[in-house]
């Protein structure tokens, strides 16, 4: 599957006193909200944004985008529609460099020793991975 820059996919907004809701008629489960138009605009560019990575990670097939006029026939009374682009490689980049947290054990006179001399465990743990996977200081 050969991945795009960019993304354009037609939203819909509907306000309520509760909020705004938001959702890609183009992409069933990519769903947000937000307080404000300016909000529930940024959640859905994140929405997006993280809808079409995992579809890119999963190997999903990711839909060519329905024109305006399909998108409008789809839309409930006092539903707005908001054109939202996403640039991928910029959200590709964020993702990989993502911080992800893991548990692991240790022996306490080992930890002991660590902590006595003020060892950075994450630092010194990337570093180990890194060289046991025989890679240099660059990222992958």
């Amino acid at each position: 599957m050969s991945k795009k820059d960019v993304y354009r996919f037609w939203a819909l907004l509907d306000t309520a006193d509760e909020g705004i809701s938001v959702r890609f008629p183009d992409l069933p489960g990519c769903l947000t909200s937000g307080d404000s138009a300016e909000e529930a605009y940024a959640a859905a560019r994140e929405a997006l944004e993280g809808f079409l990575y995992v579809m890119e990670q999963d190997g999903d097939s990711i839909p060519a985008p329905s024109p305006l006029d399909v998108i409008l026939a789809q839309a409930d009374v006092g539903e707005a529609a908001c054109d939202v682009q996403v640039y991928m490689p910029v959200v590709r980049e964020a993702m990989e460099n993502k911080a992800v947290k893991k548990t692991l054990s240790v022996p306490k006179w080992l930890n002991d020793a660590a902590e006595s001399q003020h060892l950075n465990f994450s630092q010194v743990l990337q570093e180990g991975l890194k060289r046991n996977l025989g890679i240099d200081n660059q990222r992958v």
